[in-house]
């Protein structure tokens, strides 16, 4: 079927700074404004070893500081982790996310409204870079850390008025 074709998930992670910054509602609502549909959201405190496994990859791309410093991030405070469904769904969030370098992104993207800080800056004071989102790379990136962070039962597929107005989709009586 085409329509499952076109129909990606991806996940999003507001991370802590984003929590702390009281950011979670306006993460949420720059992806349902587009019709970016949510299928499963919880908020979850992170340890090391689960922090680990999200970024089973990072150590041999960008070496052992980056990671420990990713980690100490991630689990210094919860995170909100959702799963968005859409059309070219990867793409579209990494476009309203930003660069993963909030001083790279323009204004109008969460990382270019919220956040200015740069890698400079965070090897100098010895931290991640706080850029309040995690969003998934690539579709195969995607499925990976959906399984991860969230188990089959705790996805909610459901009909929106964006799948009756783009996939032209009828809504279900009941």
């Amino acid at each position: 079927m085409v329509e499952n074709e076109l129909i990606e998930k991806t996940l999003v992670l507001v991370k802590p700074d984003g929590v702390q910054r009281g950011l979670i509602g306006e993460v949420i609502s720059r992806f349902e404004k587009i019709g970016v549909k949510i299928i499963g959201m919880k908020m979850i405190s992170v340890d090391k070893k689960f922090a680990e496994e999200h970024y089973n990859d990072i150590k041999e791309r960008k070496g052992d500081k980056v990671l420990q410093m990713l980690l100490e991030y991630c689990t210094m405070g919860p995170v909100v982790a959702m799963v968005l469904e859409g059309v070219d769904i990867v793409e579209v969030v990494r476009k309203v996310c930003g660069p993963t370098e909030p001083n790279k992104a323009l204004p109008g993207t969460i990382r270019g409204d919220f956040a200015h800080a740069n890698y400079n800056l965070s090897d100098t004071v010895g931290q991640a870079v706080r850029n309040i989102v995690h969003a998934s790379g690539t579709k195969e990136e995607a499925e990976f850390e959906i399984y991860h962070w969230f188990n089959e039962n705790e996805l909610h597929p459901y009909t929106s008025v964006h799948d009756v107005h783009i996939l032209h989709k009828e809504v279900k009586k009941e």
